[in-house]
């Protein structure tokens, strides 16, 4: 049989990946892996599972199979990290935002107004702080696989545009049942509301409450433009995302499959941060184009809301604890160089 000589260094290659590849696959088990997110398959941590769920059955030789549920199938994230940790379920995509009455380090990604731009969220979350938060969730029975990203939340409302502080005022936020947001609409003159993220559609439509705060590619994917007249781009907080896999569950499997997992991460990690930085930039016009009026918010009122919020720090960085607000610091400071 004639072969292309062309093709030869690539039959070569085939082999010897095959020749590396198979002893590393023969140690891999047939495995069905649940992953749960509250979010839409649509959004980009929707599409970073899917492509996560593709890798890990390439690498596995199929072998592995992460099966995937999306928009809360599977419950909110409170629930599903309780499974997580007791190794009734094996994934879940989260904001680090879930972890802090487990951890309260992880309340550091909370802090208002802590980053400039996604650039010096990457430094953090993969720098010294991101790795000290990653060691103390293996304590609570989670392994974190990687950061994803949420990306930067701002507000929108039912009444009028945010424009300035006084704009907050009257207003009934939604927010997470995260003390932090809490504590930031207040130092800013608003009122949030902590409601599950699954039921916060119809309480939008029946104006129980006037608004939310989310990024751009949950505020598009959601649709709450239907139910949402304004949206101001406040850039309060940064939230990240996580990447939870069961610690109980992960201890069971072998290197060469917890490999995969890791590998698999790494290599959507990037990815994922790109396309929802993406998908925020556009979605911006998107949501005009359906009829949101969007306005940002001038850098000195940028500037007041960032001095109002310093309570907030006051407050929160002997919970957080020194050592975490320095790694942070640190790690702004090399970016910021």
């Amino acid at each position: 049989m004639f072969i292309s000589r062309k093709l030869v260094p690539l039959a070569t290659a085939a082999a010897a990946f095959l020749l590396v590849a198979s002893p590393v696959q023969a140690q891999i088990q047939d495995r069905n892996i649940r992953a749960s997110l509250v979010l839409s398959k649509d959004h980009s941590l929707g599409v970073g599972l899917t492509k996560y769920s593709q890798c890990v059955g390439e690498k596995s030789g199929g072998r592995m199979k992460v099966q995937t549920f999306f928009d809360g199938a599977l419950g909110n994230d409170a629930p599903a990290i309780a499974q997580l940790r007791s190794g009734t379920l094996d994934m879940v995509v989260t904001a680090t935002s879930a972890m802090s009455q487990m951890i309260p380090s992880a309340a550091v990604y909370d802090l208002p107004f802590l980053f400039a731009d996604e650039k010096e969220a990457d430094a953090a979350l993969d720098g010294k702080s991101g790795a000290l938060l990653s060691r103390r969730m293996l304590d609570v029975g989670l392994v974190n696989l990687t950061y994803l990203e949420n990306g930067f939340r701002n507000a929108t409302n039912s009444k009028h545009p945010i424009n300035k502080m006084e704009d907050l005022k009257g207003l009934k936020i939604r927010s997470m049942p995260n003390p932090m947001v809490v504590e930031t609409f207040k130092a800013l003159g608003g009122f949030a509301f902590p409601m599950p993220f699954t039921e916060l559609y119809s309480a939008l439509e029946t104006k129980a409450v006037d608004g939310q705060e989310k990024p751009v590619p949950i505020i598009e994917t959601a649709k709450f433009f239907e139910v949402q007249k304004y949206l101001s781009m406040t850039r309060h907080m940064y939230n990240p995302a996580l990447l939870l896999y069961s610690k109980p569950l992960f201890d069971k499997l072998n290197p060469a499959e917890q490999t995969v997992l890791r590998d698999c991460a790494n290599a959507v990690r990037d990815e994922q941060r790109k396309i929802n930085r993406q998908m925020a930039a556009e979605g911006v016009d998107r949501l005009k184009a359906k009829g949101m009026v969007v306005n940002a918010i001038a850098p000195a009122e940028v500037t007041r809301m960032r001095e109002a919020s310093k309570v907030v720090y006051e407050k929160n960085a002997p919970v957080i604890g020194a050592d975490m607000m320095a790694l942070v610091e640190d790690d702004l400071k090399r970016v910021r160089k």
